[in-house]
């Protein structure tokens, strides 16, 4: 009998100036450890009007996914969202260049803008789905908002994932 499954995807709409997002990544942290690759998570951008370097910031974390150090790119972010306030841009090149990338490409993506469709298209699907803030979970169709209080999510993506991967 096989007993391979597709991975559970959990879909994660966040921004990196978000002091909620950085919160949640103990959950997510823990969630990895749990599944495994038996839940794909998966960050969405949803940039807020209110942080002005947020858009930016999402810009910059798709260049760091093609280089292959998204995830990593992402925490680092997340725990600097006050510095990225004051500091903008060049914070983001500075961690780039922290976790080795290309920060000449980082500098580039932001300004020509290559991954601009990107991060509008993840923003536009979290509008057409009711996302308001970040951050938003959705798995099997299930929206978590996380901007009020993150309690007890985390435990409802357990018991979702659960159903799913007994399924």
């Amino acid at each position: 009998m096989d007993n391979t499954h597709p991975p559970v995807t959990l879909d994660v709409w966040c921004e990196l100036q978000c002091p909620d997002c950085h919160r949640a990544g103990s959950d997510l942290r823990a969630l990895r450890e749990r599944y495994g690759d038996a839940l794909e998570i998966r960050l969405r951008h949803f940039p807020l009007e209110k942080h002005k370097h947020a858009y930016a910031a999402a810009q910059a974390f798709e260049e760091a996914y093609e280089q292959g150090r998204g995830d990593a790119y992402a925490e680092a972010v997340l725990a600097r969202t006050a510095e990225l306030g004051a500091r903008g841009e060049e914070l983001l090149v500075e961690v780039a260049g922290e976790l080795g990338l290309d920060t000449g490409e980082v500098e580039s993506a932001l300004i020509d803008g290559r991954h601009l469709l990107a991060v509008d298209a993840d923003q536009a699907e979290g509008k057409a789905i009711g996302v308001t803030g970040t951050p938003t979970y959705v798995i099997d169709g299930e929206r978590l908002d996380g901007g009020k209080s993150q309690e007890g999510l985390r435990e409802r993506i357990e018991e979702i994932t659960d159903r799913l991967l007994a399924g």
